[in-house]
């Protein structure tokens, strides 16, 4: 492998994934200052990014896959299926999250995805138990109480509300990731992922339309901060993760992927000046290791490092 592109594939992940973690940091500040409806920035993110990503295939690529997919009524179905419940249902629940607590818990809490889809395919009997799988499951049940109580049994450190849209927000992260693997065997990720945010974005438009929202008040800042979620920390931070795997493997990007939360974490505490206490940076570390567990995990994991190859849980 070329190591200039080596370099490049490297330059593009921890860019993508530092973007992803901002992002969500970002969100956290126009909820907290504008008084942006949650419903709102979901359906003006997806719309928007998904239409940039499907704008990007068109003009750099074949621009006759980006309509492929519909020709197929199994595929448009799946599809269809894919935006509703994996797309909107990952992006809402995690923007939930953010709003009810911060972007480090949430974006912490959605990475227990892969844990999940461990235990499912356990469960499905589709792979069998091993040491590695025990100690990731163990490392993120402590990782995760570490984080909602900061080591005191007599509190949650989170507010209820953020625990359970973090907790489904890694449900529908793992349904994203298993779910979205059948598509992506047949067609682009930027396609696949592209028609799902819109479709996404379409859906909620009708219980919140993009239009419903108070435009006179927004500032330059807003605007500035809106422009950075949707285009930075959602199609930039997409379109470079792809792109890295084009130089990199999937277990080098899985681990520079774990940039994400540390960056989440970081502007959250020294950026939103938002508390963060001992015993939740070691849940931190504890879920950021199980990333460094599955990259270097055996056989067990291959499925899951499969159905990561082109679409992750860093869809946040």
């Amino acid at each position: 492998m070329n190591e200039q592109n080596r370099k490049i594939g490297l330059f593009l992940v921890i860019t993508g994934a530092i973007f992803w973690g901002i992002g969500g940091t970002v969100s956290k500040k126009i909820f907290q200052e504008y008084n942006i409806d949650v419903n709102w920035l979901v359906v003006i993110r997806l719309l928007i990014a998904g239409l940039l990503l499907l704008s990007l295939k068109f003009v750099t690529q074949n621009s006759r896959e980006v309509f492929k997919v519909w020709k197929d009524k199994k595929a448009a179905l799946h599809l269809i299926i894919f935006g509703l419940l994996g797309m909107l249902g990952v992006q809402y629940t995690y923007m939930a999250a953010i709003n009810y607590g911060n972007a480090a818990t949430a974006t912490l809490l959605q990475y227990l995805s892969p844990v999940m889809i461990i235990v499912y395919l356990l469960l499905r009997k589709r792979t069998v138990f091993t040491m590695n799988d025990m100690i990731t499951v163990l490392l993120a049940l402590l990782g995760s109480f570490l984080l909602l109580t900061n080591g005191s049994l007599s509190q949650m450190y989170v507010p209820v509300p953020a625990i359970v849209w973090g907790v489904l927000s890694g449900v529908a992260a793992a349904f994203y990731t298993l779910y979205a693997a059948p598509l992506l065997k047949k067609y682009d990720s930027l396609v696949v992922v592209g028609w799902a945010m819109g479709i996404g974005g379409v859906a909620l438009n009708f219980i919140h339309p993009l239009w419903a929202a108070a435009w006179t008040s927004f500032t330059l800042k807003t605007y500035l901060y809106l422009a950075f979620i949707i285009v930075f920390g959602t199609m930039i931070a997409f379109w470079f993760y792809i792109k890295s795997l084009q130089s990199l493997s999937p277990k080098e990007t899985s681990l520079l992927g774990s940039l994400e939360p540390l960056a989440a974490v970081i502007t959250t505490v020294f950026w939103l000046k938002e508390p963060f206490g001992t015993f939740q940076w070691l849940g931190a570390c504890c879920i950021i290791g199980v990333v460094f567990i599955l990259a270097f995990g055996s056989k067990t994991h291959s499925k899951l490092k499969k159905s990561q190859t082109k679409v992750s849980s860093k869809i946040s």
